[in-house]
């Protein structure tokens, strides 16, 4: 991966409907270039995939909680398709610790929250953080940075 690849990434990480040939000009390059640049990339599995950032306050979603929660390791088989299927849990991380998993979800409000909680309760025990507010949004990586198997 080099400098143009880099500054590619960093462009769609800002903007991932950027036109090609938007792209193409801030890295000058030919569009057909950065098209098979950006084709490389998701081939090596480097772009995984294009999200939209939806604003969870204008669609009711007025609580996001972080819930740790104890999870035995015999009860993953059942507890995974479980946690799948919930629509309100938008990340859930396998974690060290004195708990086992980590979900991060939203709610229209904390009742529904607490119903919830009292569902994942079955699995172990829980606890959980209320978010006030976000000062580091969820943010693409800085591809710049120096990593060892660098191309300068």
């Amino acid at each position: 991966m080099d400098k143009i690849d880099k500054k590619i990434i960093t462009l769609l990480q800002q903007n991932a409907r950027m036109p090609l040939k938007a792209l193409a000009e801030n890295v000058f390059l030919s569009s057909p270039a950065v098209s098979a640049r950006i084709e490389r990339l998701e081939k090596e599995e480097i772009i995984e995939g294009y999200e939209v950032k939806i604003n969870q306050l204008k669609l009711g979603y007025h609580i996001t909680a972080f819930i740790n929660l104890e999870v035995a390791p015999a009860q993953k088989p059942e507890f995974y398709p479980f946690i799948k299927s919930c629509t309100n849990v938008v990340e859930c991380n396998c974690v060290t610790g004195n708990y086992s998993m980590l979900l991060k979800v939203i709610f229209p409000s904390t009742l529904e929250l607490d119903t919830f909680i009292g569902q994942l309760q079955k699995f172990g025990r829980t606890s959980t953080q209320i978010v006030f507010s976000t000062p580091v949004p969820p943010r693409g990586i800085d591809v710049n940075q120096d990593m060892p198997s660098d191309e300068q």
